[in-house]
């Protein structure tokens, strides 16, 4: 497939642009979605005020990017809702507040906000491609690139101003030029690594493991060295400099990256004691949690030796760790394969990746471990596949391990273009037998962008074909998995089309004022009555249970991918009201 390109540079350039154009028009397609209403408004703060405790729950760097052109558009402020506290979450009320200040307008903000950071992915996709291009092939390169552009994952939160593609993209450059300065410890690419690694930082929080893991492979870099000093083995290493000198950059790559996260921060608050916080959370606290109006703060610290200790943090960045840990700690109510539960599953996430990734690409991950079975690589050591798989496995587990809820795949998207680089290699067995693995190998890869495509726009709402698709896979996962408020623009849209629908009944997820995407409509009634209902996939799962006399109807249409629409005649009453009385 990729052995006739004479020019592989321009199928490189090829994949970006149309990954590029599939980003811009989603971002015209999707309305608002709940965060984004957020985090908009909290990007524009940090540019009035210079300060960071809006949205304080995610590093500034990716909502600050995105409210630039908002910003040099001179919008309307409306600031009066703000209100300051230990447990206060003012972006939610300045959202609406900007949205209703600045009317439809609002909506191209939005808009413009979303291109903003599409280069922030398209270098993801770059990096993913080089990565894999250096330790496997021309062919595996262009194959991460392919798998990265077509992700309905990558590409549904690619087009939105929340930072967890943005933390995917930066995560993976953080990890490839780690990667080159173990290979090259050279005083450019120590510099490059510790920027990157700053950057990384900043656009999310689990992002601190890093700070770990880097020591933990240069280690084992350095045992590789010396088992190749002793005879042990025989791959040939690039010259390294003496072990003392590289942990002395090593030291420099991690102080560079910590100082560049206090730079994203203007240096806040930073080298604050530890015994001047006030915390929220269990862990940090030491109390339980105030079941009053008002949060009281403790410290665990206090009268403790470490009480004096100046943290190299932010203030909100600290603040931020704690008030998303106290999340977490008091939990919330989850839903997976048509079971609630308060707190959630360790499996969760993985379970989410199989249904929520296209057939295809998990064929060819299972193509990848023939790959590194049967197909001899050159160069290309166990210190470099950890280099690539480390990174992502332990930020997977670590977010799996924090079971006080489950909601959102979108916290486990950091770790796919690891995964998008390691699978690759799935490509080489073409290399090995070109008549036996051709087919299956390309077949499999088209597959996975054909299974993608096919969804498109509604990649947000992508399920795979083991589950139905998106009509059938709301019975597994819902809220941002289904429907986070981006089909508002299509149910418009239908309801236009549709002027004689009514009496008209929805259930949508909006954070948006309704009035400014012009939608007005009553709510759907929890006992049945004769009209068309148009319900969000999401709404369908409530714990109450208040919609399910709609399970037994065959929906008439749906709505990109997260509404489906009923038509209810009165015999339809009449026989729903039997149903539940005999019930």
């Amino acid at each position: 497939m990729f052995r006739s390109v004479t020019q592989p540079q321009a199928m490189v350039v090829g994949l970006l642009v149309i990954h590029a154009a599939l980003l811009s028009y989603l971002a015209t397609r999707y309305s608002p979605t709940i965060d984004e209403v957020g985090h908009l408004p909290a990007g524009l703060y940090t540019w009035e005020f210079g300060r960071f405790d809006v949205f304080r729950v995610n590093p500034p760097l990716v909502r600050t990017l995105a409210a630039l052109p908002v910003r040099l558009s001179d919008p309307e402020y409306d600031w009066s809702s703000y209100r300051e506290g230990l447990t206060a979450r003012p972006e939610w009320s300045l959202g609406g507040d900007l949205m209703r200040t600045n009317g439809e307008v609002s909506l191209r903000y939005i808009t413009w906000a979303r291109w903003m950071l599409i280069p922030i992915s398209l270098f993801g996709g770059f990096i993913c491609w080089r990565w894999a291009k250096e330790l496997y092939g021309a062919a595996a390169g262009l194959t991460a690139l392919t798998l990265w552009g077509f992700s309905p994952t990558v590409l549904g939160y690619g087009a939105l101003i929340t930072p967890d593609l943005s933390a995917a993209s930066l995560g993976v450059t953080a990890a490839y030029t780690y990667w080159r300065w173990l290979r090259t410890p050279s005083t450019v690419w120590t510099l490059i690594a510790g920027m990157t690694l700053g950057l990384a930082e900043l656009t999310k929080m689990t992002w601190l493991i890093l700070f770990v893991l880097w020591p933990v492979l240069w280690l084992a870099r350095v045992i590789r060295r010396r088992s190749n000093v002793d005879g042990r083995e025989n791959e040939p290493l690039d010259i390294q400099p003496s072990t003392f000198n590289q942990l002395n950059k090593l030291a420099v790559i991690l102080l560079l990256g910590l100082y560049v996260l206090n730079v994203g921060y203007a240096f806040d608050g930073t080298l604050t004691r530890l015994g001047d916080y006030q915390f929220v959370s269990r862990t940090l606290s030491g109390q339980e949690f105030n079941t009053g109006e008002t949060e009281v703060g403790a410290n665990r610290f206090v009268g403790t030796w470490c009480e004096s200790l100046r943290v190299p943090l932010p203030r909100d960045y600290v603040t931020g760790i704690d008030l998303q840990k106290r999340e977490f700690e008091r939990g919330k109510w989850s839903f997976l394969r048509g079971e609630w539960k308060h707190g959630g599953w360790w499996w969760y996430y993985l379970y989410a990746v199989l249904i929520k990734e296209p057939l295809g690409t998990w064929c060819l991950l299972g193509l990848a471990m023939i790959a590194a079975w049967k197909v001899p690589t050159r160069n290309v050591h166990w210190t470099d596949t950890l280099a690539v798989v480390l990174p992502g496995l332990v930020l997977f587990v670590l977010v799996s391990s924090q079971t006080g809820f489950n909601k959102y795949i979108r916290y486990v998207l950091p770790a796919f273009p690891f995964a998008f680089v390691w699978i690759s290699q799935g490509i080489r067995l073409v290399e090995l037998d070109r008549q036996r693995w051709s087919l299956p190998v390309c077949g499999v890869l088209l597959w996975s962008i054909a299974s993608s495509i096919w969804i498109y726009p509604h990649s947000l709402s992508y399920f795979n074909e083991s589950v139905g698709g998106p009509s059938g896979g709301h019975k597994h996962l819902i809220d941002a998995n289904v429907d986070w408020g981006q089909g508002l623009y299509d149910l418009k849209d239908w309801l236009d089309a549709h002027p004689d629908s009514k009496p008209l009944y929805v259930a949508c997820r909006a954070y948006v004022p309704l009035e400014v995407l012009g939608l007005e409509f009553d709510r759907v009634p929890s006992t049945p009555e004769s009209g068309w209902f148009i319900l969000s996939r999401h709404d369908r799962h409530t714990r109450s249970g208040e919609y399910s006399y709609l399970d037994s109807l065959t929906p008439v249409d749906s709505i990109a991918g997260c509404f489906d629409v009923y038509q209810i005649s009165a015999d339809d009453v009449s026989r729903l009201m039997r149903s539940t009385h005999t019930d």
